[in-house]
């Protein structure tokens, strides 16, 4: 390390943290994206997320209800306020997920039927664009954390040497993370396209 670094400089080490820990991030926030994507099989992620109106506020159906999948092919629904069971029909009548909600006055019944062969094309498909757009966003973080390390190389806090080793580690990092979005996309489509 040089010794000459002037105080407020970050350190090659600090830059490969943040970048890593933003690569992280996008791929958190993908994994959280495609867990509301439905793949023939009954999960709570189906319609956790939907916002119902409760007393006019949009609320997320899962911080007003107990939601269970206690099979692949149903998802049940128990509202903590009976007030709002219409409202959380509506909610999930109203989503792109395809659902048709039954209320019978205490709970809402949610059956998944299969998917069928072209939509499971047709997700995957959506799937596809998501995942590339967060390989996109891995490498912009690697692009924004190389030009950091040049900046400090510039300007002296870094040897060029120092710049050259915490690149390597910068490509093996990002390497790294988009090798973990090809694993998490596989298993989604192996999951997708079982019947």
């Amino acid at each position: 390390m040089s010794t000459d670094r002037s105080d407020d400089a970050p350190s090659p080490e600090d830059v490969l943290k943040d970048a890593s820990r933003r690569m992280d991030v996008a791929i958190e926030f993908l994994k959280r994206d495609l867990q509301s994507v439905r793949t023939g099989r009954a999960t709570p992620s189906l319609v956790e997320n939907l916002q119902a109106n409760y007393y006019g506020a949009p609320t997320p159906i899962g911080q007003m209800a107990t939601i269970s999948a206690p099979d692949a092919e149903l998802i049940i629904i128990q509202p903590w306020d009976r007030q709002s069971l219409q409202e959380i029909e509506k909610a999930i009548l109203k989503s792109s997920a395809g659902l048709n909600p039954s209320n019978d006055g205490s709970l809402i019944r949610v059956p998944v039927p299969p998917l069928s062969q072209e939509r499971r094309q047709e997700l995957t498909r959506s799937m596809g664009k998501k995942i590339e757009e967060c390989k996109v966003a891995v490498r912009n973080v690697r692009r924004s954390a190389q030009d950091r390390l040049r900046a400090l190389e510039r300007s002296k806090d870094i040897s060029q040497d120092e710049n050259r080793g915490a690149q390597t580690v910068l490509q093996k990092t990002t390497d790294d993370h988009v090798a973990q979005i090809d694993r998490f996309w596989k298993s989604k489509v192996d999951e997708m396209m079982t019947v």
